[in-house]
């Protein structure tokens, strides 16, 4: 995977479930029949309102095939509406590339995921992908961060800026 999707949804209140529910029954295989690969989903432990996922790309160009595939495709004008109804804010998403060829993402029952402003050559971390969004209907943040996912047995401490989750079904 060259290209990671970080996205991270601000949610109805008290909706979280009915979108992971619907996320897992109808939406995920589809989306990985469209050329995508689901890499994580979680809840937020500090936000009952927040869902937060992962998706990755071989590159740019396989990225638009597949968004253009499922989101002009049957099973996101059945499903969309839905799913979109339980979400105030679906613009927090970050085009990323990882630094290694090793993703740093690992079976864990709770993660953390840590943004830092600005570009570091940080073991198995996630930079801003240096190209433009080539599918506009979904919004995509530019400013240049770095992402560490470090994975946990227990549930990690509280920390300014982090974002501590446990994985979805």
């Amino acid at each position: 995977m060259n290209v990671i999707e970080l996205r991270q949804y601000t949610l109805r209140p008290g909706r979280r479930d009915e979108l992971i529910d619907l996320f897992h029954r109808e939406l995920l295989e589809p989306q990985q029949q469209a050329g995508m690969t689901i890499l994580a989903t979680y809840r937020d432990l500090d936000d009952p309102d927040r869902f937060v996922w992962l998706r990755g790309f071989r590159d740019m160009s396989t990225r638009l095939k597949a968004l253009t595939t499922f989101y002009n495709g049957p099973v996101w004008a059945k499903h969309g509406p839905q799913a979109n109804a339980t979400m105030l804010d679906s613009s927090n998403a970050r085009l990323l590339r990882p630094l290694s060829q090793a993703l740093p993402l690992q079976p864990s029952p709770y993660v953390t995921i840590k943004i830092t402003p600005g570009l570091t050559n940080t073991p198995n971390a996630l930079v801003t992908l240096p190209e433009a969004n080539d599918f506009p209907r979904l919004p995509i943040r530019t400013d240049k961060v770095t992402v560490t996912i470090t994975p946990h047995a227990t549930a990690p401490p509280t920390a300014p800026a982090t974002l501590r989750l446990t994985p979805t079904p």
